[in-house]
């Protein structure tokens, strides 16, 4: 079955914000990538409705470097005035992640059942990962743009090879979104991860314990040939065909 993809995503800056330190207006980044961040990262490169994406695991490559920066960011009050403050960033400097990632068909999306095609999903992502992308590649946050390429998982000298453990403590997994669970609300969920030689393997959302509700959310609709093109179609504009 093809539907896993490897790549390298690298960038000068990230920003995998910790969500209890936004309270005060500053940001703060978790010290690895998130399910969830990585997860964006796929879809940017290639995403249709009817496949979701796992992220399998992620590899480390360089050492774990923090940088502040003094920032004003654009406050938007009631009465639509605009505003500045200064605010502190911490960022991650010069990362680069080796990424394992696969695509399943979201079964909750009945009425995409003719989009299900592993070939052509498969054969779609790989020319949108050597493109590239199709959308724009950032690290956490818009002003942390970041590349992608086709790259072996597990391929070259990593930091933290030798490193036999580190345990991140609790930190956000990822987001329960209605259409990927078939529940009318988002949530959160969170984990525990552990870093082994540089190596993090995430696990499936559906094993996270600690969900959390945040609100009442509607799932979607596509409709096929409306708001949503046919991978079929798709595919045959890239290639040319069958």
């Amino acid at each position: 079955m093809n539907n896993q993809l490897e790549f390298i995503v690298y960038g000068k800056y990230a920003l995998f914000t910790d969500p209890l330190m936004k309270l005060g207006g500053e940001k703060l980044t978790y010290q690895v990538p998130t399910y969830q961040a990585l997860k964006g990262i796929v879809e940017s490169i290639y995403w249709k409705p009817s496949i979701i994406w796992y992220i399998d695991s992620v590899r480390i490559m360089k050492r774990i470097q923090m940088e502040s920066k003094g920032v004003r960011p654009i406050l938007y009050y009631s009465d639509k005035r605009k505003s500045n403050e200064l605010a502190y960033y911490t960022y991650l400097k010069d990362v680069e992640y080796q990424v394992k990632a696969h695509f399943e068909f979201n079964y909750n999306r009945k009425d995409l059942e003719t989009d299900f095609n592993y070939q052509k999903h498969y054969s779609i992502a790989l020319r949108s990962l050597k493109a590239g992308g199709r959308r724009d590649i950032y690290l956490g946050t818009r002003e942390c743009q970041a590349y992608v390429e086709p790259f072996k998982f597990g391929e070259g000298k990593g930091d933290y090879d030798d490193i036999e453990k580190i345990d991140f403590g609790i930190m956000v997994h990822g987001f329960n979104y209605p259409d990927e669970t078939g529940k009318k609300e988002m949530e959160v969920r969170l984990w525990k991860p552990i870093m082994k030689k540089g190596i993090i393997d995430f696990i499936h959302p559906n094993k996270c314990k600690l969900v959390r509700s945040l609100r009442e959310f509607q799932m979607k609709k596509f409709i096929l040939n409306e708001n949503i093109q046919p991978v079929n179609n798709l595919f045959n504009e890239l290639v040319g065909g069958e």
